[in-house]
């Protein structure tokens, strides 16, 4: 729980602290991944096509899972079971938020020697690639701003705290 000082502090800046990687992760295989919207779900590159990517997707509590191309076709080589691009993804979230948390957003029961993938029980869904391609494009464009310690004006949406 945040003391009320630092809670306070907080609600005066448009920024909050950012919790570092459980374990450094290397960004070429699996550039993007994040736990929203009541998945795991994060752009997984193709291991032989450098020009192709796929967005790959859990979903929490089903434990269902989705594999396409960013305009939505779907991975041949998820055949009713978690295709490696789910494998991959599984991994680096595990790197990146710790298997603990992972699990406990999907809400699976697992062991510390379970390997998460084999939990993915809920079978094959469609899910639409779309936002989540476009949110990983989103945060790719932000790192092409040039660096500055002032506020970004897109990313400054919250409401000023004070009297107007």
């Amino acid at each position: 729980m945040l003391d009320s000082q630092e809670s306070a502090a907080r609600e005066r800046r448009s920024t909050v602290r950012v919790v570092p990687p459980v374990r450094p992760r290397k960004l070429a295989k699996v550039p993007f991944v994040e736990l929203a919207d009541g998945r795991l779900q994060g752009v997984v590159s193709s291991g032989s096509d450098i020009a192709r990517v796929y967005v790959s997707s859990v979903a929490a509590g089903s434990r269902t899972f989705s594999c396409s191309t960013n305009n939505n076709r779907p991975c041949g080589g998820l055949r009713g079971a978690p295709c490696k691009h789910l494998q991959a993804l599984v991994a680096e979230a595990v790197l990146q938020y710790g298997k603990e948390r992972v699990a406990r957003y999907l809400r699976v029961e697992a062991g510390p020697d379970d390997d998460l993938v084999r939990l993915l029980d809920g079978g094959q869904e469609s899910a639409q690639a779309a936002v989540v391609f476009s949110r990983f494009l989103r945060h790719l464009s932000y790192l092409e701003l040039p660096d500055t310690t002032e506020p970004v004006a897109e990313m400054h949406w919250f409401p000023a705290m004070g009297t107007p």
